[in-house]
């Protein structure tokens, strides 16, 4: 039996913001049972001596130590500028006077 109702289909597509036809509704039906079968079958593991983690690998912070460095120079800053005024980026008016 089917564990999604063509119903329940159409309102996840309604939520979603999919105009989907009569073919697609029950391909995504089909596609959600599917999903829901699997999700049964893993719920039968027991998974009482499996520590919670967010993560199969063991992760680790892989940014370098915040250090204070000397900023770039104002002219090699501006070497890159597409436009520039002396000192300064050019930039354009976004203020209507």
């Amino acid at each position: 039996t089917m564990k999604i109702t063509l119903k329940e289909v159409e309102h996840a597509a309604r939520l979603a913001r999919l105009e989907l036809a009569a073919e697609e509704k029950d391909r995504m039906q089909a596609q959600l049972d599917s999903i829901l079968i699997y999700i049964d079958k893993l719920n039968e593991l027991d998974t009482s001596a499996v520590e919670p983690t967010s993560h199969v690998l063991p992760m680790t912070n892989v940014f370098r130590e915040d250090e204070v460095t000397p900023s770039l120079a104002q002219e090699e800053v501006l070497l890159n500028a597409p436009d520039r005024h002396e000192l300064f980026f050019r930039v354009p008016r976004i203020l209507e006077e």
